[in-house]
């Protein structure tokens, strides 16, 4: 797959299966030696031979995004300042996006290294019968990968962009296995709705390729999900799908609907095309025309010389390009001028429905921002990802989450000399996240007018306090009264 986004096709990896069955576990693995899932790898991957490039006409940038899909609301995972919802939108050109999506550009492996570990802690995860930390939520981490060469022969500079969607699906489940109730239940209906949306354009796409029936209409938007995976499912996309199965025969059931899912996924064609520019990709066809042309007269014998009616120059673009005389196209009133390479309305103003000032405004702002989104240098976008780097750490420190002096890496880094407490949480990703510090003196730990608030069932409004005794030594004493 990383082949083909070197190539300039769109790609996309999705890992399907049941709650408990490794999905999670395929795409992210985990930061330990040897248990990298297939995201850490395929970026760690990209980077490595993006450095071992020689060529001075060739440069390569990337950037990364990642959000999640919880309850049918989309949710930034990189921007500390996202706290609601974010919409999705469709483009007539750019196809569906989601508005205020932060897209940060990365240099290294481990710039990515750090945003994934920031995304992935503030993932939505929930404890159930099956899976003590099941993800509640879907998950797309996307790469949008540029390529940018420079032609000597045309002495133009063409772009190649690939955009690779790694997707983490939440687990299909059944209520009275998962055990859910009230919040889970409602997470689990959500998350199985999505699923039969993709289970049903999945269907639809399979049935227009085997021609059985004429499927009109595919339910792309009946789901955020799908709305958001659209040219990942039947456009332009090289896709892989995952099915994760579950050994257990308990699962039998949910096994052999993930096969049937997977087996219906395998029919499906779509239409990949590598993302070029139009000058580019012209001018490429071109010279494959003339190669082919040239292997063709070679076969029978002839040279380009012996063709009267072509004129051969040696310094011409692509080797020897046939000088081709054509009389100027007539141009009439009312058809539209002749562009340079640039990309025409698919309307015409005149042809427009009425908008009201609302809507117009709105599709303008909505332009705007897209425009200036195109129009950002490479060295804007940096800045931009710094700027949001430091909010997320003096978001962390608010927080009480431990962030190295450099501002490197999130981790956590106990301090040696100032006593402190650590949180412990059933999913090990999460645990000693949080550090909360007993200052000198007296240190109140509960719910109600303390120093270290906590939340929980058994937590009472003045639970405990420490004392803190510094001793001439430097040492200190720490006593406990509850």
């Amino acid at each position: 797959m990383l082949l083909h986004a070197f190539e300039g096709y769109n790609v996309c990896i999705f890992a399907y299966g049941q709650t408990g069955a490794g999905k999670s576990y395929t795409m992210m693995g985990r930061q330990e030696p040897g248990q990298q899932g297939i995201v850490p790898q395929l970026c760690e991957d990209l980077f490595s031979r993006v450095n071992v490039n020689q060529n001075a006409q060739l440069s390569y940038s990337v950037e990364v995004s990642y959000m999640e899909i919880y309850c049918e609301r989309v949710r930034d995972l990189l921007n500390p300042k996202s706290r609601g919802s974010l919409r999705v939108r469709e483009h007539p050109i750019l196809g569906p996006y989601v508005q205020d999506l932060s897209k940060l550009a990365v240099t290294s492996y481990a710039d990515i290294a750090d945003l994934m570990d920031c995304g992935n802690k503030a993932r939505t995860v929930a404890a159930t019968n099956m899976n003590e930390t099941s993800s509640r939520s879907h998950a797309v981490f996307t790469i949008v990968f540029t390529q940018r060469s420079h032609d000597q022969l045309s002495g133009l500079d063409s772009e190649k962009v690939s955009k690779i969607s790694l997707v983490d699906l939440a687990g299909s489940e059944r209520a009275d296995s998962s055990g859910a109730r009230g919040m889970r239940l409602k997470e689990g209906a959500n998350i199985n709705k999505s699923l039969t949306t993709l289970g049903k354009v999945i269907s639809a796409l399979a049935d227009l390729q085997s021609k059985k029936r004429k499927s009109d209409f595919i339910p792309y938007r009946d789901s955020v999900l799908t709305w958001l995976l659209k040219e990942n499912l039947g456009g332009n996309s090289r896709t892989a799908m995952i099915a994760a199965l579950s050994p257990a025969d308990i699962n039998y059931e949910e096994t052999l609907s993930t096969l049937r899912y997977a087996d219906r996924t395998k029919q499906i064609r779509c239409n990949a095309v590598i993302n070029e520019d139009p000058n580019a990709r012209l001018i490429r066809e071109l010279q494959e025309e003339v190669a082919r042309l040239r292997e063709l007269l070679m076969a029978q014998g002839l040279s380009a010389s012996a063709l009267g009616g072509l004129k051969v120059e040696e310094g011409s673009p692509g080797g020897a390009l046939p000088a081709v005389s054509s009389p100027p196209t007539p141009i009439s009133p009312s058809s539209p001028p002749p562009h340079n390479g640039e990309l025409e309305p698919s309307f015409s103003p005149s042809a427009e429905p009425q908008i009201g000032p609302e809507e117009a405004m709105e599709r303008l702002q909505e332009t705007e921002k897209i425009i200036a989104e195109l129009n950002e240098t490479w060295e804007e976008k940096l800045r931009k990802t710094e700027a949001l780097r430091m909010e997320r750490e003096a978001l962390l420190a608010e927080m009480g989450v431990a962030v190295r002096e450099d501002g490197g890496t999130v981790g956590v880094f106990s301090p040696k000399k100032t006593p402190h407490l650590v949180n412990l949480n059933e999913d090990p990703l999460m645990s000693e996240c949080l550090l909360y510090h007993i200052k000198d003196g007296v240190t109140r730990v509960g719910q109600v007018d303390v120093d270290i608030k906590l939340t929980g069932q058994f937590i009472r409004e003045q639970h405990c306090l420490f004392r803190s005794i510094p001793q001439p030594d430097g040492e200190g004493q720490i006593d406990l009264k509850l």
